[in-house]
This record gives structure tokens, C-alpha cells and sequence, in this order.
């Protein structure tokens, strides 16, 4: 390869680099009030705010930044303590997003039996209404 091609070569990719990592969107929170709604499917499993205690799920205050696993008070399957220690699986957006569109795809193993949220926006709406849980609270 020609020295002054050599040289030119990054910039001719920089624009075709730019759209790849534009086309990769970040995953948005949708509206929390229609989440709080969407949320009633969960309820028969997991609770929130402050008051809330384990059931078959555990409590999902703070959940969304949280490592997984991490409360001590739930005994979590096998898969999902794995996961969490060997790729130290984390709950962000992305794959909180990804584990709610089928649950047994994302973490095989795992102990919740919920067949997944098909519409994005559901997860979006879900997601931002979790997202108003922040601290931990409950048991």
C-alpha cells in the first residue's frame, strides 16, 4: 500500500465508523405511569416501594444499575448467581430490556417463569417506572 493511501485510510473509514455507531441506539425509558400499569403482571411475583417484601421474586427497588443477585434476602437460581460471578451481569437498561423480551433466553436456567414483554414499549414503560425505585428499601 501506497504511503499517502496508508495515511488516508482512517479518514476514509472515520464516516462509515460514525454511522455503525450511530445506528446502535441506546435504549430509551418510556412513560412510568403506563409502566406502573404494565407492572401488574409482576406483582403476582415481585413487589416495590417501601414496604415491599420478597415473594417468588425478589424485591425490585433499586434494581436498575443493581449487580445481579445482590439482595441478600432472595435465594436466586443457580444460572442467575453464575451468570452474576463469572460475566458479573449487571442490571442495566440494556439488560434488564433484553432479559424482560424472554427471560429464559437471555439467563437458560433461570428461575422466573414469566413468558417476557413482546412490545418495546411495554419494557420501555416497565423499565421507567422501576427506574423511580432507586434506593433498595424493602425486603
Amino acid at each position: 500500500m501506497k504511503p499517502f493511501v496508508k495515511n488516508l485510510l482512517p479518514l476514509l473509514l472515520l464516516p462509515a465508523l460514525t454511522c455503525a455507531a450511530g445506528a446502535a441506539q441506546a435504549f430509551e425509558l418510556g412513560d412510568p405511569a403506563k409502566g406502573e400499569r404494565v407492572f401488574r403482571k409482576c406483582k403476582a411475583c415481585h413487589a416495590v416501594g417501601a414496604d415491599a417484601k420478597s415473594k417468588v421474586g425478589p424485591v425490585l427497588n433499586g434494581v436498575v444499575g443493581l449487580p445481579a443477585g445482590a439482595k441478600p434476602d432472595f435465594k436466586y437460581s443457580k444460572a442467575l448467581l453464575e451468570a452474576a460471578e463469572q460475566d458479573q451481569l449487571v442490571w442495566t437498561v440494556e439488560n434488564l430490556n433484553e432479559f424482560l423480551t424472554k427471560p429464559k433466553s437471555f439467563l437458560p436456567g433461570t428461575k422466573m417463569s414469566f413468558a417476557g414483554l413482546r412490545k418495546e414499549k411495554d419494557r420501555q414503560d416497565i423499565l421507567a417506572y422501576l427506574a423511580t425505585f432507586e434506593t433498595e428499601g424493602g425486603s
